[in-house]
């Protein structure tokens, strides 16, 4: 399926019901009086959440979505009835704007959260309704009021609890990949990944926790250069960034600190928030040193970069080092408070010494 993560749309709620102007006819029955009913509501338009979806591409070809309108009222005081609800499923972090004023409307995070879109009009009122003891027969009426009509624009952000970053070929969709049921493409040339793709990973105990993989970022990400400025947003709503290094032998042109650094540049460049974050540094591709030599590079790029916080070093491609690594990311988020707000439980953080974090030890 094509992944699609913005969306332009036009959304009617159905008009209110115009109110009926009747009179009682029955035979043996004079003067039967005013019978006009109301008239139905207008249907309007939801946005439902959905955690089974995970693109807006139903929205590229079907971009005009609207509610029923009410029927009329009738003679005998029978109301018409309401017009149907357009409810439209979108998938979970999708937020909701209005393309005319840039207004936010809402954003879906929670299963089966609805968002209120588009009011219906209200009903009309039957001429039964205006009889007094002075207008016995009343031929007033009002038509139903019209239904909202917007233009909005969806914008979605991938909901995850763990975002992987990188250069390009860093092994990013490697790892979602061995950690993972998901089945990212992967290649051995640059931006093998031209969307997102998210990962459950599923540990004992029935836990586990989900992993986003977005396209790698180059110099300018930020900026527009690449595919950043589309997908950067992806990982505003992790909690904790996982940030991938291909240890590979280096030819004279690398410098593993400056690719570390780009990509530090790149996320302050974009937003503030993602620098914010909690980001641990992967080291990956050991495979294809020897020990020896793994050993110097882990303890120079470190000292060089004054790495303080947690790294680890694995091969995606063997899956050396990464059933300790989702242990460890597992135990870290079961620490973190929950995402969107909600509060965490009062958990004291392990020692880190206590921890596979440093491979300096």
């Amino acid at each position: 399926m094509k992944f699609v993560d913005e969306a332009l749309i036009q959304v009617e709620a159905g008009d209110g019901g115009s109110g009926c102007v009747s009179f009682r006819r029955e035979k043996y029955i004079p003067r039967g009086g005013p019978d006009g009913g109301d008239g139905g509501d207008g249907g309007s338009v939801y946005l439902v959440g959905d955690e089974n979806l995970n693109t807006l591409v139903d929205f590229r070809h079907r971009r005009r979505h609207r509610a029923k309108r009410g029927q009329d009222g009738r003679g005998r005081n029978m109301t018409g009835s309401s017009g149907d609800d357009c409810l439209m499923r979108v998938p979970l972090g999708t937020r909701v704007r209005d393309a005319d004023t840039d207004e936010i409307i809402g954003e879906l995070l929670v299963q089966d959260q609805r968002l209120l879109v588009a009011q219906g009009g209200f009903h009309g009122i039957g001429n039964a309704r205006y009889k007094s003891s002075t207008n016995r027969a009343p031929r007033q009426f009002t038509l139903g009021s019209p239904g909202q009509r917007r233009l909005l624009r969806l914008d979605l952000q991938l909901l995850a609890d763990v975002g992987l970053l990188g250069l390009p070929n860093a092994g990013k969709s490697s790892l979602i990949r061995q950690l993972s049921s998901a089945k990212p493409k992967v290649g051995d040339y640059p931006f093998t990944t031209l969307h997102p793709h998210l990962g459950v990973v599923r540990l004992r105990g029935k836990r586990g926790f989900v992993i986003a993989d977005i396209p790698g970022l180059i110099a300018g990400a930020a900026t527009g250069a690449g595919l950043g400025t589309r997908f950067l947003k992806h990982l505003s709503r992790t909690r904790l960034l996982l940030h991938l290094l291909d240890m590979a032998p280096l030819d004279d042109s690398r410098d593993l600190a400056s690719e570390v650094r780009t990509i530090e540049h790149e996320l302050a460049d974009y937003s503030p928030e993602l620098t914010d974050k909690e980001r641990w540094l992967v080291l990956n591709k050991i495979d294809l040193l020897d020990p020896t030599e793994r050993a110097q590079r882990q303890h120079a790029l470190l000292a060089e970069l004054h790495w303080s916080g947690p790294a680890f070093a694995i091969s995606a491609a063997t899956g050396e080092g990464t059933a300790e690594l989702a242990e460890a990311l597992m135990r870290r988020l079961e620490q973190m408070p929950h995402a969107f707000g909600q509060a965490a439980g009062d958990q004291a953080e392990d020692d880190l010494a206590d921890q596979p974090w440093h491979p300096l030890d």
